[in-house]
């Protein structure tokens, strides 16, 4: 089942989701939008945020390389990924992470 993530639009965050798809949403939501090492206890949890102020096409080719990553350490539930970046639903004139997500 392909799923779409965006980094701008909030998703309902629920500790302990019993649902596997929910879950696994929720996850990929928090690390679209969490810098590593902001988490206490968990440093390396997050995007390094390279992709940040670079050109359109380069920043697509870095949030991709760290999505892939942090996705196969932290949601390993997940089957293939695919990004993109593009304009925000609430913010004028910003860029946001779309993640197409296979489960």
């Amino acid at each position: 089942m392909v799923y779409t993530v965006r980094s701008d639009i909030g998703a309902s965050i629920t500790l302990m989701e019993n649902d596997p798809a929910s879950s696994i949403l929720q996850n990929i939501y928090l690390l679209l939008n969490t810098r590593k090492g902001t988490v206490p206890f968990m440093r390396d949890f997050g995007l390094p945020m390279e992709y940040k102020d670079k050109p359109l096409q380069l920043a697509k080719t870095i949030l991709t390389a760290e999505v892939i990553e942090a996705v196969s350490i932290y949601e390993p539930r997940v089957k293939s990924i695919k990004m993109s970046l593009e304009p925000s639903l609430t913010v004028s004139g910003q860029m946001v992470a779309v993640a197409e997500v296979t489960i």
